[in-house]
C-alpha cells in the first residue's frame, strides 16, 4: 500500500531547484527558515533570485506582491502558522484581491509538528486560506505529489496556498504522479462508504480501508489534494454509489476539508457524513504519533467514523 517514508518539504525543495533553471521568472522567498522549508535548495542553484527577508513574514508578502506585479512567479515560504496567520491581511489585500501570481507554500502544518506545541501547529490554515476569494488551496498526499504540485503551481497564473507537514511519512503515489489543480483521484474503488482524505491523512485512509476490508466493508478512498476548488464531480459520483462519507484531515474539522465536503454535499446530495480532524481545539507538545492518537487522527479513528457513517444510512 505504501512506499518509503519521505518528507514533502524535501521534494518541494527539489522542485524549486529544478524550476530555478526551467523558469527564469521564478523567484523564491523565505522568512529565516530556508533550511527547514527547503527553499535553500533553490538558493544553492540560483542565489540571485532568492530573497531572504528574515523574521518579517508580513514584509515577505508585501515584497512578493510587488515582484508578482512586475511579472515574476513568486514562491513565498515559512511555517504554516506564520504563513497564514501573521500576514493574513497582507495576503488578503496584497495577493488575493489583485489576484497576483504568488504561491504561499507552508511547511510544518498540522499537529504532527509535535514537540513544538500549539504555537507552531497550524490547524486553521486551510480554513483561513479557503475563505479568501481567488485563492487556490492544495494539500498534497505525499512527497511525490508535493513535487508535482509545486511544478503545477508554477504554471498556474494566480494566488495559491499549499500546505505540507514536517515529518517523513509514507509515499502512496507513483514517483511520476501527475497533479492537476482541482482534480481529485480515486485511489481505491468501493461500494459501502466513501473516505475522502488530504495530506498525510490519505495514507491513513488507505490503511483504514484495509482494516474495513477485513471486516467485510468495501471502502472507496479519494485523495482530495485540492481543497479549493473542490472536485465536486468526483465526490458526488462516489457518494451516490456508496451512500455515506467520511473526511480525514490533519486540520480542524471547522473550515477545512470536512467543511468543504459538507458544503458540497449539502448543495448536491445529502448523505451521512463523519469528519475526522481536530475538534475545535489547540494542540499541545508531544511526540507526533502520540498526538495523532490523542486527537483522533489515526487509521482506527477513520475506521470507526466509517462504521458510524454506514450505520446512519437510510
Amino acid at each position: 500500500m505504501t512506499g518509503e517514508k519521505l518528507a514533502q518539504r524535501n521534494y518541494y525543495g527539489k522542485a524549486l531547484a529544478e524550476l530555478a533553471t526551467e523558469n527564469p521568472n521564478v523567484v523564491v522567498m523565505d522568512a529565516d527558515l530556508a533550511g527547514s522549508t527547503k527553499t535553500s535548495e533553490f538558493q544553492k542553484v540560483c542565489p540571485e533570485r532568492f530573497v531572504e527577508v528574515g523574521i518579517a513574514e508580513q514584509n515577505m508578502i508585501g515584497i512578493a506582491s510587488g515582484l508578482a506585479a512586475s511579472g515574476k512567479v513568486v514562491f513565498a515560504s515559512t511555517f504554516g502558522v506564520f504563513a497564514t496567520g501573521r500576514c493574513w491581511e497582507q495576503i488578503r489585500l496584497g495577493v488575493a484581491y489583485p489576484k497576483l501570481n504568488v504561491k504561499i507554500v507552508a511547511t510544518h502544518c498540522g499537529i504532527s509538528v509535535g514537540e513544538d506545541g500549539a504555537s507552531h501547529q497550524a490547524l486553521e490554515d486551510m480554513a483561513i486560506m479557503r475563505s479568501l476569494p481567488n485563492m487556490i488551496v492544495v494539500a498534497p498526499a505525499d512527497a511525490y505529489e508535493a513535487y508535482a504540485a509545486t511544478k503545477a503551481l508554477a504554471n498556474y497564473d494566480g494566488p495559491a496556498y499549499m500546505r505540507m507537514g514536517r515529518a517523513d511519512f509514507p509515499t502512496i503515489l507513483e514517483s511520476d504522479v501527475v497533479f492537476e489543480i482541482g482534480k481529485a483521484t480515486v485511489l481505491q474503488e468501493g461500494a459501502d462508504v466513501t473516505i475522502v482524505g488530504c495530506g498525510q491523512m490519505v495514507s491513513s485512509c488507505l490503511e483504514a480501508a484495509e482494516m474495513l476490508k477485513a471486516e467485510g466493508i468495501d471502502a472507496e478512498v479519494i485523495n482530495m489534494s485540492t481543497i479549493k476548488p473542490l472536485d465536486r464531480e468526483t465526490l458526488v459520483e462516489s457518494v451516490k454509489k456508496t451512500g455515506c462519507c467520511v473526511t480525514a484531515e490533519e486540520h480542524s474539522i471547522i473550515g477545512g476539508l470536512g467543511s468543504a465536503v459538507a458544503e458540497a454535499l449539502c448543495d448536491t446530495v445529502c448523505v451521512p457524513l463523519e469528519r475526522v480532524g481536530t475538534k475545535d481545539t489547540f494542540g499541545e507538545s508531544g511526540k507526533p504519533e502520540d498526538l495523532m492518537g490523542k486527537y483522533g487522527l489515526t487509521a482506527s479513528d477513520i475506521c470507526d467514523a466509517a462504521k458510524r457513517s454506514i450505520s446512519r444510512k437510510g
